[in-house]
Formats: C-alpha cells, structure tokens, sequence
C-alpha cells in the first residue's frame, strides 16, 4: 500500500469539495494511505508570496517539517498547494542560507528530505494507468475530456520536473485509463484567469473564455482538471463568461479524481459530482446510457459468433455447396484457382492438377466450402508437390 503524509489545503474542504471527496474515494480504491499532516497551515498560495518571499517559503516549509517527523512524502492535490511546497522544497535545498532563514522563522527543524506530489505524478507514475484501468467497472466509453493542467502544476520544470511543460500526458493517460478519450488541444497548459477573473474580471473572464472556447472548438463535451481554482473559474464562472461573449458551452467541469472514482464503480454523489455549477449528471447519465449499450452491443456479437460456432452445418445444404464448387472447376478452372492462388504461373499448375485429379479436385472443392484457409494451404501444397514432381 502507498503511504503518504495528506495535505488537503484550505480547498479541499470548501471551494473544491468534490475534489476533497473523490481524493479520498480514489486512494480507498486505489489502496493509498493518506495521512493528513497534524496541524497543518495554510501554504500561504498567492497571498503569501505576494506579500512577502521569505513568508512564501516559511508557510510551505513548516508543513514539510511536520511531513519530515513522520518520515513520509507528501501528496499534495491543490495545485496552488503542490507548486508553493515545491518551491520550498527547492529553496531549502539549493541555499544554506534561506534554509537557516526558513529554520529561523518557523522555529522547527527541516532539511528538505520530504517531496511533495501532486495527484498527477501519483496516480500516473506511482500507480500507473495500467492499475487504474484494472480498477475500472464502469468505463467512461464515449466521453471526450479535455485535460486541463493549468499554469501551475507542470511549470517551472525546475521546481515541479514530472512532465512536459508544453504538452503534458500524465492527466491524458489517467483519463483514458477510466475508458474517457482526452481530447488533443492547445490550451491544456494556459492559465484560466485565476484570481484575475475577480480583480480584473475584463482580462481574467476573457482568458476564461479563451480556454473554453478552445476546448469546446477541439471536440470536449467536458474539463478535466487537478486544480481547485482552475475548477472553480471554469465551473462557477461559466455561465457569466457565457453572458458576457454571448455564446454556449456547457461544458461540464470534473476532477481527474472525480473521473477515477467514477470508472471504479462509485456514484456521482459518492465523489461530490452532483454539487457543480455547471450541470454534470445529465451528462454522466448519457455516458452510462452509452456504456450500457455498448456493452449490449458486445455480448450480442459474442453471442452471434459463439452460436454460429456451434451450430451445426445442414450437411445437405453443404453437399449442394461442394457439387457447386465442383461445377465451378469443371467450367472454368482458372477463374477458381485464381480464388487460392495469386500468382499467375503457380495458379496455372493448380489448374493442370486439378484437371488430372478428380480426387484432388473434390477434396479442394470441399475445403474451399468447410475452410477457406485450408483451402488456401492444401492448393500450394499440390502446386508444389507438381513442381517437385516436374523438376525431377
């Protein structure tokens, strides 16, 4: 079982609680061990190193302190979360200086021997998408994601370093681990707006419309993301953003845990999913429709295959077929040893074998009614046997 020091953050509770929910449904399911930091604190997120650097890295680095005491990596699912750990992590490692700055501050003992993960690197690199898709009891056939990473959670490479900065696949591949398709598009790594949409709302709701605009013109019937603010822009804000392009997306917004609960076998109220702005039931009813379908479809061609196996042939019905085939070599034997044999001249000596051996003929007549590829062998098996025959 993985183990790993919980650090949920100040969202995972409130403004991403369908995050919170499906986190801990996806590690029961997954058999990862959280265990929440004791008496964690804010890491401080934009606030913190807007107002002052040493502050930034001191909030973060005393979390990472407690998670050193107990000896364990910490998982971090709030990107904002992730990105300040790591920068942390970083500073104490790569400066003397600022880590005795950082000790000083927060009056504890830590030397960086911790890492922080995101939901990402764990569920993509330390489970893998193969685990994942053994879990799956509900695949997500049919749903088209959009797998939206943000600006934090893949940059800068040197402090985060899991995955490609520019075209990032670990969310892509979890995603189609749960039977989704991830949509191929240009925005994945773009920021959504962030706190801009609420400062100033004329360029943050503009870069709001941008990602869904391009998601939606790339194929997405829905968002995937690892990200509380990036969820929350794309989901409470859409409708406004909508109102103020006057246009349509509809584009339901969920997160990657979300979708891994889901393809697991839990129900949307299980993992939060029917607490969204931004309607996802309806959705997800119309997946499962489709899954069911599917799945109907399957069985029923199983079925036809396994009965025509096992039906027996009406030997009439075959004999009528045979003396028709025989018919066919009688009238015209070239037109019938074209069917087995594609080269002109080998087909020319099947045609001489077959008007010498009315035996042959039969036999070949049959296999080509009861089995077309052992037709196919015994017709170069004869060729061969003449050729052998003349050069000797």
């Amino acid at each position: 079982m993985k183990e790993f020091a919980y650090y949920p953050g100040c969202s995972l509770d409130s403004s991403a609680i369908e995050y919170g929910m499906s986190m801990e449904r996806t590690a029961d399911i997954l058999g990862i061990k959280l265990v929440e930091l004791e008496d964690w604190s804010c890491c401080g997120a934009t606030s913190g190193h807007n107002t002052d650097h040493l502050l930034s890295l001191a909030l973060p680095a005393r979390n990472l302190a407690i998670a050193e005491k107990m000896g364990m990596n910490v998982l971090a699912p709030c990107a904002a979360c992730y990105s300040r750990h790591r920068a942390a992590e970083h500073a104490i490692r790569s400066s003397k200086s600022m880590g005795d700055k950082i000790r000083e501050v927060i009056d504890m003992d830590v030397q960086g021997t911790v890492e922080t993960l995101s939901v990402l690197d764990v569920l993509a690199n330390d489970i893998g998408p193969d685990q994942i898709s053994q879990k799956v009891t509900k695949p997500l056939s049919g749903m088209k994601a959009a797998c939206y990473y943000g600006c934090l959670l893949v940059r800068p490479v040197g402090i985060t370093g899991f995955d490609d900065p520019e075209d990032p696949q670990s969310m892509d591949k979890i995603v189609k681990a749960t039977g989704a398709t991830p949509i191929d598009w240009s925005y994945k790594t773009e920021c959504c707006g962030a706190a801009l949409v609420t400062s100033r709302p004329d360029v943050g709701n503009r870069m709001l419309y941008n990602v869904l605009r391009n998601a939606q013109e790339s194929g997405a019937e829905c968002i995937v993301t690892a990200c509380p603010l990036c969820g929350l822009n794309l989901d409470m804000r859409q409708a406004a953003v909508e109102k103020e392009f006057k246009t349509r997306f509809n584009l339901p917004v969920f997160y990657v845990t979300e979708l891994v609960a889901l393809a697991c076998g839990d129900t949307p109220k299980q993992v939060g999913a029917d607490r969204h702005f931004v309607d996802t039931l309806k959705y997800l009813s119309q997946i499962e429709v489709n899954r069911v379908r599917a799945a109907s479809e399957k069985t029923e061609e199983k079925a036809a295959v396994v009965s025509s196996e096992t039906e027996s042939p009406d030997p009439e019905a075959t004999q009528k077929k045979i003396d028709a085939m025989l018919k066919g070599w009688q009238k015209n034997p070239e037109k019938m040893a074209a069917r087995l044999i594609e080269d002109e001249e080998r087909a020319a000596v099947l045609v001489e074998v077959m008007t010498g051996d009315e035996k042959k003929m039969t036999r070949l007549a049959e296999l080509m009614v009861t089995d077309t590829d052992k037709a196919v062998k015994a017709a170069e098996a004869f060729v061969t046997a003449e050729l052998k025959k003349k050069q000797a």
